[in-house]
């Protein structure tokens, strides 16, 4: 498997492997693709936290990582991750999120907010974000929203997280 960073040649082919991945997903709105779209188009987009998994010269799975702001501090979220149906439970959806991670850090974030399984992302090194005092813009159970301390020695950060507008779509 290879992991690289999303080329524009590849946006048609990760449009449909994100519709794919969420066709049978319990929580989906099945617009997620098309939030990738805006995303990419936001001020919130860095190309380098677009990341891809290839198998065999195959897409079979994608990461975003966009801009929040919390307080006057800024963070990353988490949204989407995406693998295809037949390629699920292989371990490449955590191989994908722990590439971001590396290079998030790279680049200087310290904290990644997701919205996601509880189950899953805990898996990743993920907590409950109230442990952070971090909170989310809308009602949601605890347990689905999560975040993560990237650097040890980073400041904390605390409030709620402002997501890209284009999130809202």
């Amino acid at each position: 498997m290879i992991i690289r960073q999303e080329k524009p040649s590849d946006y048609e082919t990760v449009y449909q492997l994100i519709i794919e991945a969420f066709k049978e997903a319990e929580h989906s709105d099945g617009n997620e693709q098309n939030l990738v779209v805006a995303l990419r188009q936001s001020q919130s987009f860095d190309p380098k936290l677009s990341l891809v998994a290839e198998i065999n010269n195959i897409i079979v799975g994608h990461i975003l990582f966009t801009k929040v702001q919390v307080g006057k501090k800024v963070a990353l979220a988490l949204a989407p991750l995406s693998i295809l149906p037949d390629y699920q439970k292989r371990g490449i959806g955590l191989a994908l999120i722990k590439e971001g991670h590396t290079i998030a850090k790279q680049l200087g974030y310290t904290y990644i907010i997701v919205l996601g399984h509880p189950q899953y992302y805990p898996k990743a090194g993920y907590q409950l974000a109230k442990n952070y005092n971090l909170k989310a813009p809308f009602e949601i159970p605890d347990e689905y929203f999560m975040a993560i301390k990237l650097d040890s020695q980073a400041e904390p950060i605390e409030g709620i997280v402002t997501y890209d507008p284009v999130f809202n779509i």
